[in-house]
């Protein structure tokens, strides 16, 4: 791992936790949403070779994450219900005002950024406000440990004893890398785990939140394919060089994305 990585990642890493730890889910909403805007912005540029971005349409959905938990929870359901019907109408409102200036083609690639981007790290807001037996400042660490645990020792179990390509979408990512990442964070999430219990009350079973943390794991790789996919696709290595080593602020959180919702059900069932 690189100096740049690792001095990105010492960075970073505090100012996380500072606003997991003293942040309210006010606070963590509007930088969610400061960081979909970033995220929708990459997007908006990478495929910009091929296609329009609508962006008044993508931008403002970002946006509406900072007021997740402003309106009330039967208006969040309903917007959330009917997310899909509204945002193709807007799309395809966009295309119809401007008499096909913007085309069918920009209304797809929109569709699907918006989708991937709004749609996956909303959850991400919504987890955290949840309130119950296990308050969402601890759940969102089980979405936060899966993705940072299985980056870190799938990058070392692969650099060290990787023999067995796994896809051609990443060609460096071996499939010992795939496994000792889920090994990492299953480990890392027992440990998490076991200070919850031990210093905060709570009462997880540890095979439950081992068996979570390694889907969990699974799905956050495939978050990490996915965005690979998109890349290859458009034939770029990163979505920016926003931070050092690291690439965009969707090649930070690709699998934090992608985890953020079957967290948010997985967690909120059995825990």
């Amino acid at each position: 791992m690189n100096v740049k990585r690792i001095v990105t990642a010492l960075i970073g890493l505090p100012f996380v936790i500072l606003l997991i730890v003293l942040g309210n889910k006010y606070i963590v909403d509007a930088v969610v949403a400061i960081i979909a805007v970033m995220a929708m912005y990459e997007y908006a540029k990478c495929i910009s070779a091929q296609a329009k971005f609508i962006g008044w349409v993508g931008y403002l959905t970002a946006i509406g994450i900072a007021f997740i938990h402003v309106v009330s929870s039967t208006v969040l359901s309903t917007v959330i219900t009917l997310g899909v019907p509204i945002l193709l109408f807007l799309l395809f409102l966009s295309v119809i005002v401007t008499d096909m200036k913007i085309t069918f083609k920009d209304m797809a690639f929109s569709f699907v950024g918006i989708l991937y981007v709004v749609g996956f790290l909303g959850f991400l807001a919504i987890l955290y406000g949840v309130t119950g037996k296990i308050d969402g400042k601890m759940l969102i660490w089980f979405v936060l440990i899966p993705a940072w645990g299985t980056d870190v020792f799938a990058y070392w179990v692969g650099k060290n004893f990787g023999k067995h390509k796994f896809s051609k979408v990443s060609p460096n990512k071996t499939l010992e890398g795939c496994v000792g990442g889920m090994i990492g964070s299953i480990v890392f999430a027992l440990m998490c785990a076991y200070v919850m219990n031990t210093y905060f009350g709570t009462e997880i079973a540890y095979l439950t939140i081992a068996i979570l943390s390694g889907i969990l794991s699974l799905i956050g790789q495939i978050g990490d394919f996915s965005a690979s996919v998109i890349k290859r696709y458009f034939e770029i290595k990163d979505f920016s060089e926003l931070f050092p080593g690291h690439g965009g602020m969707l090649d930070r959180i690709d699998s934090v994305m992608f985890i953020a919702p079957f967290a948010y059900f997985l967690l909120t069932m059995f825990l």
